[in-house]
């Protein structure tokens, strides 16, 4: 481990970024679920300055043992962000325990635990808005308006 005491990792998937909602005929069950998940956040929190996390986990360590002392704990759901879209606002997370290391773990520290991935989440996500390509989101966000305004308002299907 490289000092870190929280580990988070995610996919994200830019909300504004799905053109299609329709299930594959011959798409897998779990790739199905997902769709409907994705969807579901969508109806739910719109598709503006919307991420939709997933294959995600949070990694606690109390100890300095890494094979004692561990919680791996998976999430999904969504994150959104203030309307400059460099800050979380608010996030609708799903969280469930998926491996442990802690003799002593009990079902009120789980539950605080579960928690405390929103907290953890939103200081990553808000580090990846900083390190990542905002400024080059800024610009095509700018570029996308400029279509907009030539093309009267419509871009087109998918987009």
């Amino acid at each position: 481990m490289d000092g870190r005491w929280v580990e988070v990792e995610f996919d994200c998937l830019p909300l504004r970024s799905v053109g299609r909602l329709d299930i594959p005929v011959d798409a897998s069950p779990r790739f199905a679920e997902f769709v409907l998940r994705v969807k579901q956040a969508i109806e739910r929190h719109g598709t503006h300055n919307t991420y939709y996390l997933h294959a995600a986990h949070c990694t606690y360590h109390l100890t300095n043992d890494p094979e004692l002392g561990r919680l791996r704990l998976d999430f999904e759901g969504t994150v959104l962000t203030d309307a400059a879209d460099r800050e979380v606002r608010s996030m609708d997370l799903q969280v469930t325990l998926k491996e442990e290391t802690c003799d002593w773990l009990t079902e009120p520290i789980v539950r605080w635990f579960s928690e405390t991935v929103s907290r953890a989440v939103g200081v990553e996500f808000n580090r990846y808005i900083a390190a990542g390509d905002l400024t080059r989101a800024e610009e095509r966000l700018k570029q996308l308006q400029a279509q907009t305004e030539q093309s009267g308002g419509f871009l087109g299907m998918y987009l």
